[in-house]
């Protein structure tokens, strides 16, 4: 059977999240009050029999180290598995050089160094699951040179902003990768998933080298489409791709629905991650939770409608939490009303009696900070 090896891609200039990305990378993002983004590619790959997984780091990594530590949480083959992390710092200010061929050409001999023949690429900053040995065989059946996996959207006016897009011809062959420039709804949208041999995953990212400093594997791919037999996949279930702020905001309130989580979340499947022992959360005597999500850890004594809660999260009595997603060891005071925000990890409101946002602009309240 083909074997193949991992890459999972976290260092890139294309998408910046603020306020959130200030403190640790996309790949670390909170995802349904427990996960980090990192997880779902990685325990995709595990559940796959991929052993051997490269995941590409690239600015506040302490966080994103933290959580994966030697990788065993990961369930990757104790004996002939590994997760090794690489590090991506260009020497320039300018963030047009910090590409993902860059990131490749800076940990050149490891990749050089794998044994396996064919190489899977997945990216950190969207939110699905995939059986990618299932994908290689069909990569592998159908003679492509390159396969690519996309999602067809009907939201892309609205969604998927900055994301590739592909241009399929009727045998699933990729004409074109472009930008979604959000002026369509219906788009088959790339999910930065690519399939191939490792010898032409090497020649690729030298030739893009050649040709521009600030080229992606995207970009690199597109101009060899009428050179290579590049063929499309398409992916069926769940998928977010975390491109800013409202799109980090919007994925986790999506999950709430019964319908989506399943979707991404199967038994048979499952997702990895660093467990956080604690007792399960406590809903006092006036609480009342609708429509949420409620980690272990928590104490809630207010109304939460709507909304993603966090491991070891305290509302306090009276308070009320709409709409909002509250990252880890946040807490709201009694009596406060927060609507339409993002809660960062140790923030506390005390003091301001309501922080209510546009629900079509979520505010941002700080890490650590107090209001």
């Amino acid at each position: 059977m083909a074997k193949a090896f991992g890459i999972v891609t976290a260092a890139s200039n294309r998408f910046y999240v603020e306020g959130l990305q200030d403190y640790r990378p996309i790949a670390a993002f909170s995802v349904f009050g427990r996960y980090r983004l990192i997880d779902f590619p990685i325990s995709s790959m595990s559940n796959s029999n991929i052993d051997r997984i490269f995941v590409f780091i690239n600015g506040n990594p302490r966080s994103l180290v933290r959580h994966l530590g030697s990788g065993r949480l990961y369930n990757i083959n104790a004996k002939r598995g590994r997760l090794e992390l690489l590090f991506h710092e260009e020497g320039t200010t300018n963030q047009i050089y910090h590409t993902d061929v860059a990131a490749f050409l800076d940990n050149l001999e490891h990749l050089e160094r794998a044994t396996e023949e064919y190489v899977v690429i997945a990216p950190s900053n969207v939110l699905y699951t995939q059986n990618y040995d299932k994908l290689l065989n069909q990569h592998i059946e159908s003679g492509a040179d390159v396969t690519l996996l996309y999602q067809k959207v009907d939201n892309a006016d609205t969604a998927f902003l900055g994301c590739q897009a592909l241009t399929l011809n009727r045998q699933k062959g990729v004409e074109t990768i472009a930008s979604n420039m959000g002026n369509e709804k219906s788009k088959n949208i790339f999910l930065d998933t690519y399939v191939m041999k490792k010898s032409l995953f090497l020649d690729l990212i030298h030739r893009a080298k050649e040709l521009s400093s600030v080229y992606q594997l995207s970009r690199m791919l597109s101009t060899v489409t009428g050179e290579l037999d590049i063929r499309g996949v398409q992916h069926k279930g769940y998928a977010a791709a975390i491109t800013d702020f409202k799109s980090f905001y919007d994925a986790n309130l999506s999950l709430i629905d019964q319908q989506a989580s399943e979707s991404l979340f199967d038994p048979a499947w499952p997702i990895y991650t660093r467990t956080t022992d604690s007792c399960p959360s406590q809903l006092f005597e006036g609480a009342s939770v609708k429509n949420s999500l409620i980690s272990n850890g928590c104490t809630i004594e207010g109304t939460v409608e709507n909304s993603v809660i966090g491991r070891g999260v305290k509302i306090g009595k009276g308070a009320v939490v709409r709409n909002c997603v509250l990252l880890a060891y946040s807490s709201v005071a009694d009596g406060v009303h927060v609507e339409n925000e993002v809660i960062d990890k140790w923030a506390s409101i005390i003091h301001a009696d309501e922080v209510v946002s546009d629900a079509a602009h979520p505010g941002y309240i700080r890490r650590s900070d107090t209001l």
